[in-house]
């Protein structure tokens, strides 16, 4: 429980944050791991901004209801996920959402001398469908995100390590700034 309300206090202390992410994804499909990197913004919990770099640009932007995909090329994939990110919101970010998540998940929670890494493996249908586990690492001092790993039943693993440069500063709004369906 105290893990749960540094989290809570974390979310009401911190309203913007920019920095770095590294995603290394696996599967055994692949020969080899695939890196990618780039920096990442947000803003409370409805506007994200992440963009990768390396090895393929790809601009990922959500604003309040609308998703914007926009690979290389300059295609923009224009998607309304507003209701499917405010349920996910609910079920993993509230005051309220511990009790939810310990009846769809079995939880467990380490402490090291840096951090608390809390798993969190499916235990209904609803969940085991698409997820194996997904691991959540939390900076023991602040309770920020270190890093996030997801291991889908698709068979890929993606493992996020995030570091924040920068926190609670004024953003230019073009920096969540979406195209929204015709």
């Amino acid at each position: 429980m105290r893990v749960w309300n540094g989290v809570q206090q974390a979310q009401g202390k911190f309203t913007t944050g920019c920095g770095s992410v590294v995603e290394t994804r696996t599967s055994k499909l692949m020969v080899k791991p695939m890196i990618l990197r780039g920096k990442f913004c947000a803003e409370g919990m409805t506007r994200f901004s992440l963009e990768y770099f390396a090895p393929n640009d790809l601009h990922i932007r959500f604003n309040t209801n609308y998703l914007n995909v926009t690979s290389g090329d300059g295609k923009t994939d224009i998607m309304d996920i507003g209701s499917s990110v405010r349920r996910t919101q609910s079920a993993f970010s509230r005051e309220t959402s511990i009790d939810g998540l310990k009846k769809n998940f079995t939880i467990t929670v380490e402490e090291n001398s840096r951090e608390y890494e809390m798993k969190f493996v499916p235990r209904t249908e609803a969940f085991r469908r698409r997820l194996n586990y997904l691991v959540v690492k939390l900076n023991k001092r602040d309770f920020m995100l270190r890093s996030l790993e997801v291991d889908g039943k698709s068979g890929v693993n993606s493992v996020f390590l995030i570091s924040f440069t920068t926190l609670n500063t004024k953003l230019p709004a073009e920096t969540f700034e979406v195209m929204k369906p015709k």
